[in-house]
């Protein structure tokens, strides 16, 4: 059973300082990808790594994705952050994402998530109250997951612990 701080909730629905859809991330392919193209749907965005414990989520949140595709998009932001977990390339990623998980749903370069003077700017994002409204926590592992409503608001944070398949994730995803 996860602690109970393994969730946070936006419960006063505080909207965000600056709208999610102004950022734009580069794509595990080099393309340039913004989040607007995702306007009217939930985002799941999740940090990953390939030696992980939890990297058989990669696995649940491909079923999520299949499951929820008409009303959720998920976003994978591959990160060597958390002991070296993510030692591999862009292209190596991707293969290994696509072989082992059969990974349809869009992922991105290989980033920071954790605060500094690299931290990709979706992280600085949902990891400041001045940008998102109230949120400042950071991944506390590989496979945190952050979730955007239809509208842009960030309505929850999930630590690594909470499945992608969680009743309270799969219910946050439906309200």
């Amino acid at each position: 059973m996860p602690a109970k701080d393994a969730s946070l909730i936006n419960s006063h629905h505080t909207l965000p300082v600056i709208p999610i859809y102004s950022i734009e991330v580069m794509a595990n392919n080099n393309q340039l990808f913004s989040l607007e193209q995702f306007r009217g749907k939930k985002i799941l965005l999740v940090n990953t790594a390939s030696n992980c414990g939890f990297t058989a989520q990669y696995d649940e949140l491909e079923s999520l994705y299949k499951q929820y595709r008409d009303k959720l998009v998920i976003v994978a932001f591959p990160s060597n952050d958390f002991r070296g977990q993510e030692p591999h390339d862009d292209t190596a990623i991707g293969q290994f994402c696509k072989l082992n998980y059969g990974v349809t749903f869009p992922l991105m370069k290989k980033s920071d998530v954790l605060k500094g003077k690299n931290q990709n700017e979706i992280y600085q994002w949902l990891t400041d109250p001045a940008k998102n409204g109230w949120c400042s926590k950071q991944p506390t592992w590989n496979f945190c997951k952050y979730l955007i409503d239809e509208k842009g608001t960030l309505t929850h944070f999930f630590k690594q612990t909470v499945s992608p398949l969680d009743k309270r994730v799969i219910a946050a995803i439906k309200e």
